[in-house]
């Protein structure tokens, strides 16, 4: 019998799909961090760091401080535009696009278990 969607499930299942990230071998991502990635990798298109910040609602600092973690990580690289050299895009890396594949089955596996209930 499938769950009953409820504020309570939602945060539940958000619960899960943390425990679950944090449990398995690989980056601890802050709450920035994660937005700032799944925001890369989630919305088609060129991701600059004034653009992730207006997206995201926060300071282009806080963009930048993300986007050095996630480079550490090799979850994201920075090149200049070469449209406008003064704007920097955020590339995708091979790493990132494991990860992302990674998050998707530990989401449905947890979404499965809570229909499962």
């Amino acid at each position: 019998m499938a769950a009953k969607f409820s504020p309570e499930l939602a945060v539940g299942i958000l619960r899960e799909v943390i425990v679950a990230v944090l449990r398995k071998d690989g980056p601890a991502l802050s709450t920035h961090q994660l937005a700032v990635f799944l925001t890369c990798y989630l919305k088609d298109g060129d991701h600059t760091v004034r653009g992730l910040a207006a997206e995201i609602n926060v300071s282009k600092s806080v963009i930048t401080r993300a986007l050095d973690k996630l480079g550490e990580l090799d979850l994201t690289r920075r090149r200049p535009d070469p449209s406008d050299r003064r704007s920097v895009l955020v590339d995708r890396t091979g790493p990132g696009r494991a990860l992302l594949e990674e998050l998707k089955h530990i989401s449905v596996d947890v979404l499965r278990q809570a229909n499962a209930r």
